[in-house]
């Protein structure tokens, strides 16, 4: 290939990408962060690039001792409030480096063998081979294992044998306290997780999970609240106006009011899950069970309208944030921050206390059911396991809860 430059020039772009540190840059600016934040990244790395020349080492020289004794100075010399922003910038450098220019990995911290690291891998092994809990699961359950072990044993671990059932009880009485939600069993579900592995391991002489208190949780007595279908159209209309997630928000939604799908459900959804051709979208249900649905027109058409216009970064999944580098979400919080905006900006008063995008799974049933579809029916839609979960909409609609039940017994058919 021909080089009309002239010898002893470069070209800008050239000078830009002269060493790593310009790379670096450069892939910082394809991730779609602003000018100032590349200019932030770009000065951190071109710190580091020099202090690793001044010092005569290369990227293959940087051990964690020599990382440490380079990085230092220019975390010091970085501002109050940029000090922990500066030092994640260089650890970004450091990873590209590993990634780009056979820089060594940082070295793994030491295995924590106290009795207590060891109980908790331990557990954390039974969660994942033995339960087959989902990751999200497997950390609360070993959140309220460090907790429950700190209120018994305080930072170590004692004899597993000297649990009594009072200090399950009083446990669960301070966590109730703590968080006022009596109703909560999230908690006792975990404990009793947790017990149930001590007992199979061999670690207690007794299962105590038979111990944890069960949260009371009375049976519903009416139809669930419910939002009439122009509230919800409202509602999912008004998101369609911000400037930034306008179009994201609103295929979110749409999901929901549409679909009747569960918030965690969305955030999920991975760029391959949907099948255009087929004009069906899969669905990671709860207890990992995975379901394919029919998508129609008016979703397809909004989830089409984001990717073509809105959506930006390389993850797979569905939604990700606006915000570079255009990550997934952690969990889905955010539907019920945009479900609050829109009761905010209609006006809509929101028909029970807790603001959750549950009401719009419950809309659509409630739509369905007046709509004359039968149980079996909306069973179906939301995905229900069980069609006795389904009831709860019809309990004073005798015609639809004749849709599941089952036939009479007679003489003739015992016979």
């Amino acid at each position: 290939m021909r080089n009309d430059t002239p010898s002893g020039q470069t070209t800008k772009r050239e000078q830009q990408v002269g060493n790593h540190a310009g790379r670096f840059a450069l892939q910082i600016e394809a991730e779609g962060y602003s000018l100032r934040s590349i200019a932030n990244y770009r000065a951190t790395a071109d710190a580091l690039w020099a202090a690793m020349q001044s010092a005569n080492l290369g990227p293959a020289d940087l051990t964690d001792n020599r990382m440490e004794r380079l990085t230092v100075p220019i975390i010091d010399a970085a501002s109050v409030k940029d000090k922990k922003h500066c030092r994640y910038r260089v650890n970004r450098f450091r990873d590209y480096l590993v990634e780009n220019a056979s820089a060594p990995p940082r070295s793994a911290p030491p295995l924590d063998m106290s009795p207590r690291a060891v109980l908790k891998r331990e557990y954390e092994t039974y969660l994942r081979s033995q339960r087959g809990l989902s990751q999200d699961t497997i950390y609360h359950c070993l959140r309220f294992c460090d907790r429950f072990l700190t209120a018994k044993f305080s930072t170590g671990l004692g004899d597993l044998n000297t649990i009594k059932p009072g200090d399950i009880t009083g446990f669960i009485l301070r966590l109730r306290e703590a968080q006022n939600a009596p109703r909560d069993k999230t908690g006792p579900s975990h404990l009793r997780n947790l017990f149930q592995f001590l007992f199979w391991s061999g670690k207690t002489e007794r299962n105590l999970s038979n111990a944890v208190p069960k949260a009371r949780q009375p049976k519903p007595t009416g139809i669930p609240r419910y939002l009439e279908p122009e509230q919800v159209n409202r509602l999912i209309e008004v998101v369609r106006g911000h400037k930034k997630t306008g179009r994201r928000n609103y295929a979110m939604l749409m999901l929901i009011a549409r679909l009747g799908l569960r918030p965690p459900e969305v955030t999920a959804i991975e760029l391959d899950d949907i099948d255009w051709r087929a004009g069906e979208i899969l669905i990671r249900g709860k207890r990992q069970l995975h379901d394919r649905m029919p998508m129609s027109a008016e979703v397809g058409e909004a989830i089409v309208d984001y990717i073509k216009n809105e959506r930006r970064g390389p993850d797979r999944a569905l939604f990700v944030s606006v915000k570079p580098p255009f990550k997934r979400f952690k969990d889905a919080q955010i539907l019920r921050w945009i479900l609050r905006d829109a009761y905010d900006a209609t006006g809509i008063c929101p028909p029970q206390a807790y603001i959750g995008t549950h009401i719009l799974r419950h809309s659509l049933a409630t739509d369905m059911l007046r709509k004359g579809a039968s149980l079996a029916e909306i069973g179906d839609v939301l995905r229900h396991r069980s069609a006795m979960t389904t009831t709860i909409y019809a309990q004073h609609d005798v015609d639809a809860l004749r849709s599941i039940s089952r036939p009479w017994p007679t003489a003739e058919k015992i016979q």
